[in-house]
Formats: C-alpha cells, sequence, structure tokens
C-alpha cells in the first residue's frame, strides 16, 4: 500500500537499519517521504537507504550528543527541512537483570541512548519545525515501561520517561504546529528473535496473552500507525500514547525471562 500523503516531507528515523526502525522508514518512503536512514551500523544504514528511492544514510550514534546534533545539522543542509522526526533507536547491550543488582552505568547509558537522544534530536529539530509552523515527532515507547515489568528497570524508566517529555512538548509545541505522540509497538524484529531464543516459554506465554495471537508486521503494523501520525490526518492528535501491539496492552502480558538464581 501506498500514497502520496507525505509527498514533498522530510523524515528522519533513527535506528533505520533494521526493525521496526526501518519498517516505519520504508512505510513513510511509500507515502511519499524522502527519509534520513540514521543509523550506527554502517553497513545496514546504508543497505537501508539504498532500498528507498529518496532515501539517504547518515551514521548516527544516539549516545553520542554531537552526533544527533549532526544528524539534524547535515538533514537541514541537504534538505532543508526536518519535517518528521521518528526516535526509535535504543542502545543495546544491556541484558536483563533485577532492580538490586542494578549499577549507575546501566541507567546511564539508557538514558542517554533512549531518553537523552530523543531530547538532543527533538530540540534541534524544533526550530524548523516551529519556521514552518508544521512538524511531527513520534517517539517509541514501550508496554515494558507502562506495565513496569520485571529486570528492565533502566529500560522502562527511560522509555517512561520519554513518554513524560513527549507529553510536555506536545502542550508547549501544539501552539506551533507540532504533534508529538508516543507509539508503544509490538514486532516481529531481530530483537524479538533473540528474545524467543533466550527465553522461548516465556515468548510463547506472550504470543499466547496477545489477543491477536501474532507479533506485528514492522512495516505493515507498526509503519502504517506512524504514518498516519506523521501525516496531516493526525493534526488535531497529540500528547497521546498510541499501542501498535495486538491488543496486549488491554489486560497486559506475563514478560518474566529467566535470571538463574
Amino acid at each position: 500500500m501506498s500514497s502520496d500523503r507525505l509527498k514533498d516531507k522530510v523524515a528522519i528515523v533513527t535506528g533505520a537499519g533494521q526493525g521496526i526502525g526501518l519498517g516505519i522508514a520504508r512505510r513513510l518512503h511509500n507515502d511519499g517521504a524522502t527519509i534520513v536512514i540514521a543509523e550506527y551500523d554502517v553497513a545496514k544504514g546504508r543497505n537501508a537507504a539504498e532500498s528507498l528511492q529518496r532515501g539517504t544514510f547518515i551514521e548516527t550514534d544516539v549516545t553520542c550528543r554531537e552526533q544527533v546534533l549532526a544528524m539534524v545539522e547535515v538533514t537541514l543542509d541537504q534538505f532543508d527541512a526536518v519535517d518528521i522526526l521518528v526516535n526509535n533507536a535504543y542502545p543495546t547491550g544491556i541484558p536483563p537483570g533485577r532492580l538490586e543488582d542494578r549499577e549507575d552505568k546501566e541507567f546511564e547509558r539508557a538514558f542517554k541512548g533512549g531518553f537523552m537522544s530523543a531530547w538532543w534530536a527533538m530540540k534541534a529539530c524544533f526550530p524548523s519545525m516551529k519556521d514552518r509552523q508544521w512538524g511531527r515527532i513520534v517517539n517509541l515507547g514501550s508496554l515494558n515501561g507502562v506495565n513496569a515489568h520485571p529486570y528492565t528497570a533502566e529500560y522502562n524508566s527511560a522509555k517512561e520517561g520519554l513518554r513524560g517529555l513527549s507529553r510536555t512538548a506536545a502542550r508547549e509545541w501544539a501552539k506551533y504546529g507540532i504533534c508529538v505522540n508516543i507509539l508503544c509497538p509490538a514486532a516481529t524484529t531481530p530483537a524479538y528473535e533473540s528474545f524467543k531464543k533466550y527465553s522461548p516459554d516465556n515468548a510463547a506465554m506472550m504470543l499466547q496473552q496477545n489477543p491477536m495471537g501474532r507479533m506485528g508486521d514492522p512495516e505493515q503494523d507498526i509503519g502504517s500507525v506512524a504514518a498516519f501520525l506523521a501525516s496531516e490526518d493526525a493534526r488535531y492528535l497529540t500528547g497521546n500514547t498510541l499501542f501498535a501491539d495486538g491488543g496486549s496492552h488491554i489486560n497486559g502480558v506475563s514478560w518474566e525471562p529467566p535470571l538463574g538464581q
């Protein structure tokens, strides 16, 4: 499915080399947008950009403020605008663990890559959006944070902090025609496939508790919602949390991967 409702719009999607980020980038592109693939993995980022007719790649480590600011600066220099910002990237390398065993460095990494990175990008994009009196910001949240799932305290906290930031930005920036929303997805991604191998019983239980009985497709099920939020169709929708998760949020799911003794 494709349309031209995002024609002439420029979108930055962070972490778009694979998974949900790539699915969102493809759907925005199918709706007419020019896509900036912001990705720290050079090979994946280049491949993603080359697969799009109107795509470009900017190497970006979202845990680095200078690289996030450069991402926006290069986009503005090349396209003279940032109309849509999708903050999807999150730093890897923090395994599940009990709260009492967590260290400051794990929270610091989670907040730098999962909260501060979005704030840096939002603040950098704001002047362009304000000048044009139009902007769409979609920040990726998580049911893990909303339902306070165990063993991912740093992730939950960063994602819930991002929800608070998004709601505040929605309130303050609405007068400039900027809509800010949170999207909490559930999709088949490389991370989900790794989780299935790590905790197959828990993954199977979660799938059974999903009312639709399946994980979403990154492009068709998650990207379609992001494209709606990025469009003029969502011009009166801001400060909301949307769950594209097959209904998993309604009664919740049992997230409890094994940690051993």
